[in-house]
């Protein structure tokens, strides 16, 4: 299996509701074993070039294992951050072979 880093963004002008913490709890708490690093949340931002388009913003990052790129889609397609009108990157886990 492969490691594939999402990172999750929402719309710049996004604010979490009462409820959000538990939504991302029991997300996560679904992905199970494939949950390899939860990863942090990001308190602030600030870009350099484009960056997701000016509309988004980052609010997280975790890192799951699947077996392919459409695995790990599959995964993040029911994130809490879908229904707020946001979207999550994947990308591959490049691996070092001298690590």
């Amino acid at each position: 299996m492969a490691k594939y880093v999402l990172s999750f963004r929402v719309p710049s002008d996004y604010a979490p509701h009462a409820g959000t913490a538990a939504e991302w709890r029991a997300w996560f708490g679904g992905l199970g074993p494939a949950l390899v690093d939860i990863g942090h949340a990001v308190t602030d931002h600030a870009s350099l070039g484009e960056v997701g388009g000016r509309g988004s913003r980052m609010v997280a990052h975790s890192v799951v294992s699947a077996d392919d790129m459409d695995s790990a889609l599959a995964l993040a397609k029911d994130c809490p951050v879908m229904r707020v009108g946001g979207g999550v990157e994947v990308g591959p886990v490049m691996e070092d072979a001298g690590s």
